[in-house]
C-alpha cells in the first residue's frame, strides 16, 4: 500500500482509540442505574415531553416478556407506516421528481428493510422515494430502528449485573434516551460537517444543467446531508442516492470517506467500554474489544491484499498491476479514484462487520477472494463491531455459548460474570445460533431453483452467480443491506423473499436476547471459586474468537466452496 493509504488508516484507527472511552463512558451514565446523566438540564425536558404525550411511566420498568412485546408492537406500527407511506406518496407533499406510488411487494421489502436496520435497497432511491418519504418515513426508521438494538442490548446488560430482579428496564425510556441524548446530537453536528464536505441538502428535484463540452447533464437533488450522517452513525445503510457512498453528492472526497467509515464504527467499538463499565470490570469490556479488532483488521486487510494482488487473468495478458505513483494498481473495477483500491477494501470490511451496508465501491466487482471477505465479515454474525447496540448483543450471546463449551470442557457448570449458564439460557443461545444461518442457507437453497431467480436475477451464471444469490441472503439475514449489485433483486420472489430474512435475521434473535436477559436478571451471583473460568483474560479472548470463528466456518464453508472459492480456483 501506499504511504497515504497507511496515513488514512492510521488517522482512522486513532480516532476511533480516542473516542471509545469518551463515547462509551457517556452512553455508560445516559443508561446507567444512576438517576444522574451529563445534559439531564437539557435533555431531562425534552424526555418528560415525550413520556407526556405518549403516556409513558418512566419509573415503571417491564419484564422482559413486556419489553419484548414493545420493540415487536413498536416496530410492526413502524412496517404498517412505511408500507403505507410510500403506497400513497403521490398525494404526499414534497415530491418535486413525481416519484409514482411504490408497488406491493417492494413497499413491503423497503419498510421491513428500513424497520429491521437492513436499509436493502432493490430500487433507484433518487426516481422511486419522493422527498418527503425520504425525510419522514426512511430518515426517521434511520433513527428509530439503531436506537431499538442499542436498547436491547443495554437491556442484556442489565440482565447480567442485576441480581434476584424481575425487571430489565424500560424499552420506552431506552429508546427515549438513545434518540434524544446520543443519536440527535450527533447526527445534528455530524450533518453541518457533512454540508461543509459538499453532501447535497436541498428539497430540489432534478437540476438540467450545461457541461463544459456544451452537452447536458442532469443532477439530483434532496436533504441528503441529514439521511446520510444517521445512515452512517446508526449502522444503517442504505442511501439517498442509488450509488450509495460512491456518489460524489453522498460522499465527495477522500476524507468524506474516511470520516464515514469511523461514523459506522465508532459506537459499535465505544459500546464495550459501556458494557465494561455497567458491569464494574473494565477488563470484560476490553476482552470484546479484542476480539472485534482482530476479526475487523483481518478481514479488511485481507480484503486489501486480494484486490491489491489484482486479477490473474488480467496479469495473464501482460496487464502491469502493480501500485505505483503512476497508477493505483490492483483491480480497479468497480471502485471509485477518490478513494482508491486500500480506502475501497477498508470501507468494504468496516461496512460489513457493522450492520450498515453501505458501499463506496461495488463489491460485485471485486475479486473472488476479495468479495468473499465481506460476505465472511457478515458471517461471522456482524460483530466486529457490528450493528448499534446488534453487535454487542451477538458477542456477548457467543461469549455465553463460549463459557458454556469451556464449562464442558473442565466438567463444571458454566459460569459468566458470576451467573450460573443453564439450560434455559443454553437453549436460547443455541436459538439465536442458528435462526441466523438458517434464513441465509434455506433461503438461497430456495432461491437458487426458482425460476424466476435463475432467469431474471442473475446475469452471471455459474459460482458468482450463486454467489451474488448467497451475498444478498447473507445480507438481509444479518440486516446489513450491501449487496452484490449485479443481481437484480426488484422481483416479486426476491422482495418478498429477502424480506422475511430480515424479519428472522432482527427478531428471531430479539426475542432470545430479551429472554437471555430476563434470566439472568432473575440469577443471583455465586462467588468466585478456584474452578471458575476467568471471563476477563487473553485466554478467553482466544476462546470467543476460536469459537467465533469456528461456528461460522462449519456452517457456511460449504456455502463459500460453491461460490467464491471455487471462482477463484477456475481463474
Amino acid at each position: 500500500m501506499t504511504v497515504a493509504a497507511w496515513l488514512q488508516f492510521a488517522v482512522l484507527v486513532l480516532l476511533i482509540g480516542v473516542s471509545i472511552p469518551l463515547l462509551g463512558g457517556y452512553m455508560a451514565k445516559v443508561f446507567g442505574e444512576e438517576q444522574k446523566a451529563p445534559g439531564d438540564r437539557f435533555f431531562l425536558p425534552i424526555e418528560r415531553a415525550v413520556y407526556r404525550v405518549c403516556r409513558v411511566d418512566p419509573e415503571r420498568e417491564q419484564r422482559w416478556t413486556v419489553y419484548a412485546f414493545s420493540v415487536l408492537a413498536f416496530s410492526l406500527v413502524g412496517v404498517l407506516v412505511l408500507y403505507v407511506m410510500q403506497r400513497v406518496q403521490t398525494v404526499l407533499p414534497l415530491n418535486p421528481t413525481h416519484a409514482p406510488k411504490v408497488p406491493e411487494a417492494l413497499s413491503w421489502n423497503t419498510a421491513v428493510s428500513f424497520v429491521t436496520n437492513t436499509n436493502w435497497q432493490s430500487y433507484f432511491p433518487e426516481t422511486t422515494v419522493s422527498h418527503f418519504t425520504q425525510m419522514a418515513g426512511l430518515a426517521v426508521q434511520n433513527f428509530v430502528s439503531p436506537a431499538v438494538g442499542l436498547a436491547v442490548a443495554i437491556a442484556l446488560i442489565r440482565g447480567l449485573t442485576r441480581r434476584r430482579a424481575a425487571t430489565i428496564g424500560n424499552f420506552w425510556v431506552d429508546l427515549t434516551r438513545s434518540i434524544v441524548r446520543i443519536f440527535l446530537p450527533l447526527a445534528i453536528v455530524g450533518a453541518i460537517v457533512f454540508l461543509a464536505f459538499g453532501v447535497v441538502q436541498n428539497f430540489h428535484g432534478f437540476e438540467v444543467i450545461r457541461t463544459l463540452e456544451g452537452r447536458t447533464q442532469v443532477i439530483p437533488g434532496g436533504p441528503s446531508a441529514s439521511q446520510e450522517i444517521i445512515k452512517m452513525l446508526g449502522t444503517n445503510g442504505g442511501g439517498f442516492w442509488n450509488a450509495n457512498s460512491a456518489h460524489p453528492l453522498s460522499n465527495p472526497s477522500g476524507l468524506s470517506n474516511i470520516v464515514q467509515i469511523y461514523l459506522l464504527s465508532v459506537i459499535g467499538f465505544s459500546l464495550t467500554w459501556t458494557y465494561g463499565k455497567m458491569v464494574g470490570d473494565k477488563k470484560q469490556g476490553f476482552v470484546l474489544l479484542a476480539v472485534m479488532v482482530i476479526i475487523w483488521v483481518t478481514v479488511a486487510g485481507l480484503g486489501t491484499l486480494f484486490e491489491l494482488n489484482g486479477n490473474p487473468k488480467v496479469a495473464a495478458l501482460g496487464v502491469d498491476q502493480s501500485v505505483t505513483a503512476a497508477q493505483p494498481g490492483g483491480n480497479y473495477e468497480g471502485k471509485e479514484i477518490r478513494f482508491g483500491t486500500p480506502a475501497s477494501a477498508l470501507f468494504a470490511g468496516a461496512t460489513t462487520g457493522t450492520s450498515t451496508g453501505a458501499v463506496d465501491s461495488m463489491h460485485d466487482s471485486y475479486t473472488p477472494l476479495g468479495g468473499m471477505m465481506p460476505l465472511i465479515h457478515m458471517k461471522f454474525g456482524e460483530v466486529s463491531p457490528g450493528g448499534v447496540g446488534s453487535g454487542l448483543s451477538g458477542i456477548l450471546v457467543l461469549a455465553l455459548l463460549s463459557v458454556f463449551i469451556a464449562g464442558l470442557m473442565v466438567g463444571r457448570t458454566p459460569e459468566y460474570l458470576g451467573k450460573k449458564i443453564q439450560a434455559t439460557e443454553v437453549k436460547l443461545v443455541v436459538l439465536y445460533t442458528i435462526a441466523m444461518p438458517f434464513a441465509v442457507l434455506v433461503g438461497t437453497g430456495i432461491a437458487i431453483v426458482t425460476p424466476s431467480v435463475l432467469h431474471v436475477s442473475i446475469f452471471n451464471p455459474g459460482p458468482h452467480g450463486f454467489t451474488e444469490v448467497l451475498y444478498a441472503f447473507t445480507s438481509a439475514a444479518n440486516n446489513n443491506g450491501s449487496a452484490f449489485a449485479g443481481i437484480t433483486a426488484n422481483t416479486q420472489f426476491m422482495n418478498i423473499a429477502l424480506g422475511f430474512a430480515m424479519l428472522i435475521g432482527r427478531f428471531v434473535l430479539i426475542v432470545p436476547t430479551l429472554a437471555i436477559a430476563g434470566a439472568l436478571a432473575r440469577k443471583d451471583r455465586v462467588p468466585a471459586s478456584a474452578g471458575t473460568f476467568p471471563t476477563n483474560t487473553p485466554l478467553f479472548a482466544g476462546l470467543l474468537l476460536g469459537v467465533t470463528v469456528i461456528v461460522a466456518g462449519l456452517t457456511f464453508f460449504p456455502a463459500l466452496a460453491l461460490g467464491p472459492i471455487v471462482e477463484q480456483l477456475g481463474i
